[in-house]
């Protein structure tokens, strides 16, 4: 059986134009500016295509960030090093084209993330977001995000968890 999408960088095959999500920002982003953001290396950008049509289906962004130490719950950083920062990967946008949401297409975006964070030879500890609205933090709560103590809609995940429950 064919998986229903493939996973793949950004590239210029891919047809952006009729990409909507219905939030207006991240349409605009992903039409008109992430090509520039891949080109100056502070983000790399992976779609979701559908194998059947290639309609880009989702995408998210990576970049490299570090969170303060001190923005973490005790019970995260008890066994970590006592460094001002903690590495993390930031996805910085996500987001899924509404003919494919509801189908499970964002948990596995993040999960590609987070599969992407563990095979880097850059270390980093946790997968970092930044919700749009509370409606986006409780989608990543229920995937196990945490809030980060100092910014209501900054949130974590450490990458052992996500090895545990998405990567095989």
């Amino acid at each position: 059986m064919k998986a229903p999408f493939a996973l793949e960088r950004l590239g210029d095959e891919h047809d952006r134009a009729a990409f909507s999500c219905d939030e207006e920002a991240l349409d605009r982003y992903f039409r008109t500016q992430v090509t520039q953001d891949v080109r100056r290396r502070v983000a790399n950008c992976f779609v979701a295509i559908e194998a059947d049509t290639g309609v880009v289906a989702g995408f998210y962004t990576l970049a490299a960030a570090g969170v303060p130490l001190s923005d973490l719950p005790p019970a995260v950083t008890k066994r970590l090093p006592r460094y001002p920062t903690v590495p993390a990967i930031r996805v910085g946008r996500l987001a899924v084209d509404r003919r494919f949401q509801g189908r499970g297409l964002g948990s596995a975006l993040l999960a590609d993330a987070a599969t992407r964070g563990l095979r880097t030879d850059v270390a980093a500890f946790l997968l970092l977001v930044e919700a749009k609205n509370e409606n986006a933090a409780a989608f990543y709560e229920k995937l196990g995000f945490m809030r980060l103590e100092s910014h209501a809609r900054s949130l974590f995940l450490p990458l052992a968890t996500a090895e545990k429950a998405w990567v095989r």
